[in-house]
C-alpha cells in the first residue's frame, strides 16, 4: 500500500474503483505516514486520523453502491486558509484559534464530491501573508529534506506534507507565488491557476481579493496536480468572478520565450541559475525551440509595487483589532497593519493602475509567445530561524527578494506552474516556472508534463 501511495492519484483512484484496495486501506497507509514523520516537520497541524478513516470508509460504501469518482479514495490535504466545515481553521492566526467553519470552501465541496479523502489541514504563515511558513498558532514548518530549512511559505505546509509523501495532492493557495515558490522549495509541483478558474468564495477572504489571489492545486506530480485542477475548475453561479476555461488545444509548434532574470535584473543565487540553465539545456536537447525574450514591464515595476494594496487592506481588516491586542499579532502582519494605517489612497490607486499595466503588458507579450520560462525562485531554501535571506548573489535583498519571480504573473491573471528542474546548494531542489495566456491553463499542464519528463 506504502508503494501504491507514491504512485499518483490516478493510479489510487484505478485501485479503489477495480476492488484492488480500498479508500480505507489508502487512508492507513497515509494515517501511518503522517504519524510517523510529520512530528518533525509540522506540515500538518489539524490531524484526526478517526475523522480520515471515516471519510475513507463512507467513500467505500458509496462505491459499493455504484459510486465512482476522479480522486476516488485519493487521500489530499487543505492549506490552513480555506474552510472545510467543521474542522479547526486558523488562517495561520490567533484570531481564529478555535474557529470551525460552518460551509466547506467550494473546492473542499468538489474535492469532496469527487471521492476525495480529507486527510489534515496544512501549515501558514499568519494570514498567508509571507513566504516562510511559521506562526504563533502552531510555530514553524520544516522541510522534509533538511528540517533546519523552511520550506517556504506561504503553502509551505502543503508542499512540505507533499514532499514527505503524506498525499499526493494537495489544495494550496496562490496569491503572490504562494503556491509555486514552496512547490520549487520542496522538488514538487504548484500550479497558480488563471485568475477565476477555480471558485473561491466561502472563506477568510483576504487582502488582494479572488482575482490575484488563487486556489493553487499542487501534486507530487504534474499528472496529480492536473487531475486535482479537473476536479476543481470551472464556474460557479456562486463566485460571480469565476469563468470557464477557454477550449484551445496545445500549440503544435510553440513560441518559447526564456526570461532568466525577468528582464528586471533581479538577483539570482549561482546555484539556482546554474541548475535553470542546465534545465533549459535539456529542454533544447529534447526538441524545444526555445529564445530569449523578456515581458516590457511598465515602469517602475518589481516585486513590492502592489504591496500599499497589501498594507491598506490589512490596516482596514485588522487594524482595529491589533489596536486592542497587540500579542495576538506576528511582527509581520503588524508590520502591514501599521504602515497600511498611513499609505495615501492615491498609492492604493496607483498600486491596481499598476495591476492593470501588468496585465495588459503581459496579456501583449503572450501575442508573440505561447509560454514563458523562468526561475520559481531566486534562491533555494534558507535556515528555518531567518524569515526571508537578507543577501541573494552578493546582494543585499528586502523581504521579497527571494521573491521575484511570481507576484507580476498574479497581477496580470494569468496561469503560472512550477515544476522540478534540479538542485542547488546542499541538494536542495530549484523550480522551473512556466507561465501562460490567461484560460490557457489545460495547455499549459499539458507543456509542463512535457518537460516534466524532459527533465526527469
Amino acid at each position: 500500500m506504502t508503494d501504491l501511495l507514491d504512485q499518483g492519484a490516478a493510479a489510487i483512484a484505478s485501485a479503489v474503483r477495480a476492488g484492488r484496495t480500498s479508500a480505507r486501506a489508502v487512508a492507513e497507509a497515509a494515517i501511518a505516514r503522517v504519524e510517523a514523520k510529520n512530528k518533525a516537520i509540522t506540515a500538518i497541524v489539524d490531524f484526526d486520523p478517526a475523522e480520515a478513516r471515516a471519510a475513507a470508509d463512507a467513500v467505500d460504501a458509496r462505491r459499493k453502491q455504484g459510486f465512482d469518482g476522479p480522486i476516488l479514495g485519493v487521500p489530499y490535504t487543505v492549506k490552513d486558509t480555506t474552510w472545510v466545515q467543521g474542522r479547526r481553521v486558523t488562517n495561520g492566526s490567533l484570531l481564529w484559534k478555535d474557529f470551525r467553519p460552518p460551509r466547506d470552501a467550494i473546492a473542499v465541496e468538489r474535492l469532496k464530491a469527487a471521492g476525495g479523502v480529507f486527510l489534515g489541514m496544512t501549515n501558514t504563515p499568519e494570514m498567508a501573508a509571507k513566504g516562510h511558513t511559521e506562526n504563533k498558532v502552531y510555530g514553524p514548518s520544516r522541510h522534509p529534506m533538511n528540517p533546519a530549512v523552511t520550506p517556504g511559505g506561504s503553502s509551505g505546509g502543503a508542499a512540505a506534507a507533499l514532499a514527505a509523501g503524506f498525499t499526493p495532492i494537495a489544495l494550496g493557495t496562490d496569491g503572490g507565488g504562494s503556491g509555486r515558490r514552496p512547490a520549487s522549495h520542496c522538488g514538487v509541483i504548484g500550479l497558480k491557476t488563471s485568475a477565476g478558474a477555480i471558485p473561491s468564495p466561502f472563506g477568510f477572504g483576504g487582502a488582494y481579493g479572488p482575482l490575484y489571489g488563487v486556489t493553487a492545486p499542487m501534486g507530487r506530480s504534474v499528472a496529480d496536480a492536473r487531475v486535482a485542477f479537473e476536479v476543481m475548475a470551472g464556474p460557479d453561479r456562486r463566485d460571480p468572478h469565476s469563468v470557464a476555461l477557454l477550449d484551445v488545444p496545445p500549440p503544435s509548434s510553440p513560441r518559447i520565450a526564456l526570461s532568466p532574470r525577468l528582464g528586471l535584473n533581479v538577483a539570482v543565487d549561482p546555484d539556482v541559475m546554474a541548475a535553470f540553465d542546465s534545465a533549459i539545456a535539456r529542454l533544447r536537447a529534447a526538441g524545444w525551440r526555445i529564445e530569449e525574450g523578456d515581458v516590457a514591464w511598465p515602469e517602475g515595476t518589481s516585486e513590492t509595487a502592489f504591496s500599499a494594496v497589501n498594507q491598506a487592506a490589512s490596516a482596514l481588516l485588522y487594524g482595529e483589532r491589533h489596536a486592542k491586542d497587540k500579542d495576538l499579532f506576528g511582527d509581520n502582519v503588524a508590520g502591514l497593519i501599521e504602515r497600511g494605517r498611513t499609505v495615501p489612497g492615491t498609492d492604493v490607486v496607483e498600486a491596481f493602475r499598476f495591476a492593470d499595466a501588468c496585465a495588459r503588458t503581459v496579456a501583449q507579450f503572450f501575442t508573440e509567445y505561447d509560454y514563458l520560462l523562468t526561475p520559481t525562485t531566486a534562491c533555494v531554501s534558507w535556515p528555518v530561524e531567518q524569515v526571508y535571506p537578507k543577501v541573494i548573489e552578493n546582494r543585499e535583498v528586502g523581504p521579497r527578494g527571494h521573491a521575484v519571480f511570481t507576484p507580476l504573473f498574479n497581477l496580470a491573471l494569468v496561469p503560472g506552474i512550477s515544476i522540478p528542474c534540479g538542485s542547488g546548494r546542499d541538494g536542495l531542489p530549484v523550480g522551473l516556472q512556466i507561465v501562460a495566456p490567461r484560460l490557457h491553463d489545460r495547455p499549459l499542464l499539458a507543456m509542463a508534463q512535457r518537460a516534466e519528463a524532459a527533465l526527469a
